[in-house]
């Protein structure tokens, strides 16, 4: 099967993995949500693991936590891409303006709502499934792929600089 056809096959699963995380109200800017950041951030693990990115883990900070993944199998002489996006999303207040609770994703002709659907839980998703299904097709890829994630860029980010080195 190519990576085309395992996307298509897999297509309902996507959409539900991204309902799934939509539904975590992973709201750094408000203390109440800190246990959702992190849940956020176990999920990201959980679906790199998922994808064939085996080495990925959460590493705590003083505040919210970062997710790290790699699949260095190029090889050294390689060129290395990374992969950066956050699992943080805006306050869903004022309530009464949204069509549907912000928290429980909706699909309307296509497309699917919800808080952080695009800002930047469905843009984060999408280079996930992209590599679970070059992985589908083959344990080779033609470059060493990183991925970083934080919990924190919807107020500044401030957790990223420690694990950034020139």
């Amino acid at each position: 099967m190519n990576w085309t056809t395992y996307l298509d096959d897999h297509q309902s699963r996507f959409i539900q993995d991204l309902a799934d995380f939509i539904a975590i109200p992973s709201v750094s800017a408000q203390d109440e949500h800190f246990d959702d950041v992190v849940r956020a951030g176990e999920w990201v693990v959980s679906r790199l693991v998922k994808a064939g990115i085996t080495n990925a883990r959460m590493m705590q900070t003083e505040t919210h936590p970062v997710v790290y993944g790699d699949w260095m199998g190029a090889g050294a002489d390689k060129p290395t891409i990374l992969i950066y996006g956050h699992f943080d999303v805006q306050p869903a207040d004022p309530f009464e303006l949204w069509d549907a609770p912000p928290f429980e994703p909706s699909i309307k002709d296509g497309r699917i709502y919800g808080r952080g659907a695009s800002d930047d839980k469905g843009n984060m998703l999408a280079p996930i499934c992209a590599l679970e299904a070059l992985f589908s097709n083959s344990d080779q890829l033609p470059v060493n792929v990183k991925l970083f994630y934080e919990g924190q860029e919807e107020i500044g980010s401030p957790t990223p600089p420690p694990f950034i080195r020139p």
